[in-house]
């Protein structure tokens, strides 16, 4: 299994322009999946070994080695398939009070930068997401951040085998975090 690429120091050569439109646009229809609700279409682009985490970030000063997070410190989402399928479950369930009435979400993704990944048929993808969320008649919330993606090819679409998500918040002011990015 192979991790994606972080490293400033290592050269990172792009893929091309066909790949990498097809991969944009693949990112689109996630997004329009989410805002749209269609759960199982969003699942359903997940790898069965998916792993999608989203570490909590701590304010430390530059000087200090640990960084504003590392595995198996504090994460906001360490999940794998079934625990993506269990929160999807969730969301469908009449007794979800924080979802009825449903959160109006808009997903927009940015700067996406494709990389070839360290094994054949898989590609280190790097974006900017925004996404507003609006519930109720005053509960608004913007959540800002960058993803760092492993996706792999399946046939002529792409599957995400890890999603890392950073968000620019150290301490989130949301109510919930029912949403996914």
């Amino acid at each position: 299994m192979s991790t994606p690429v972080s490293s400033a120091d290592e050269v990172l050569v792009g893929v091309d322009l066909a790949t990498s439109h097809r991969i944009e646009q693949f990112l689109y229809r996630e997004a329009r999946f989410l805002d749209s609700e269609c759960w199982d279409d969003w699942l359903a682009l997940m790898t069965d070994d998916i792993h999608y985490w989203m570490p909590a970030i701590e304010n430390r000063r530059r000087a200090d080695k640990l960084g504003a997070y590392a595995p198996g410190r504090g994460a906001y989402f360490d999940d794998d398939h079934l625990s993506l399928s269990r929160r999807i479950a969730r969301f469908k369930q009449p007794s979800a009070w924080a979802e009825d009435p449903p959160t109006r979400h808009v997903h927009v993704v940015g700067n996406v930068e494709v990389l070839p990944g360290k094994v054949r048929e898989e590609f280190v993808v790097h974006s900017t997401f925004v996404n507003y969320r609006s519930r109720g008649e005053a509960d608004n919330d913007l959540l800002l951040g960058r993803r760092e993606d492993l996706l792999r090819a399946c046939g002529d679409d792409f599957r995400i085998a890890r999603r890392k998500i950073i968000i620019t918040q150290s301490l989130l002011l949301a109510k919930n975090l029912n949403t996914f990015f």
